[in-house]
């Protein structure tokens, strides 16, 4: 079985910590872990490892946020991987700091990445991992805010969260969506 993980962000060391790329962030995490490296390849840089008999492909589109469709369509053609076996990470102003919600499919929310990529794949029906950056922002500034890094209380409780998102990223790779909608939501 293949999978295709999309972590959403921005490309540059200029949005490198921002909120807006924790897709990159926990993608990075979860690279680093599996001892595989990130390499620069059509529309994204991307890497690919095995685990419990899976073939996992990491991606991270080159394309910035707002055209991450692209990127994501892309890799499905090329791997042949459904819809069903996509997940993609990002970034949550919904959700408080930290928190992760898994979902099969649903509505883009105003997000301009997932708004590209159902766009481009001419559907809402594929799985997502929302991460929760808070919305502590004043009316009128959530650019700015997702935009802006994290703080130093929010930066120390980073790495238990990514490391969450790691782990469900490879339930869902292993056990399916459900069964890991029940043990992480």
């Amino acid at each position: 079985m293949k999978y295709l993980i999309a972590g959403l962000g921005n490309i540059g060391p200029e949005y490198q910590l921002t909120r807006h790329n924790i897709g990159f962030l926990v993608l990075d995490q979860l690279a680093e872990e599996r001892k595989s490296s990130f390499l620069v390849d059509k529309l994204a840089y991307k890497t690919e490892f095995r685990f419990k008999s899976r073939s996992i492909h990491l991606i991270k589109p080159t394309t910035y946020m707002n055209l991450s469709g692209n990127s994501v369509n892309y890799w499905q053609q090329r791997l042949k991987i459904p819809s069903t076996q996509t997940l993609v990470v990002t970034d949550d102003v919904a959700l408080p700091f930290g928190s992760l919600r898994l979902r099969a499919k649903g509505s883009h929310a105003g997000h301009n990445g997932l708004k590209h990529i159902e766009s481009t794949l001419n559907s809402n029906q594929y799985p997502r991992l929302r991460f929760g950056i808070g919305n502590d922002y004043p009316k009128g500034f959530q650019v700015d805010y997702v935009l802006s890094r994290f703080t130093k209380e929010e930066f120390e409780e980073l790495p238990a969260s990514i490391e969450k998102a790691v782990k469900t990223i490879l339930s869902f790779c292993t056990i399916g969506i459900d069964r890991t909608m029940t043990q992480f939501n």
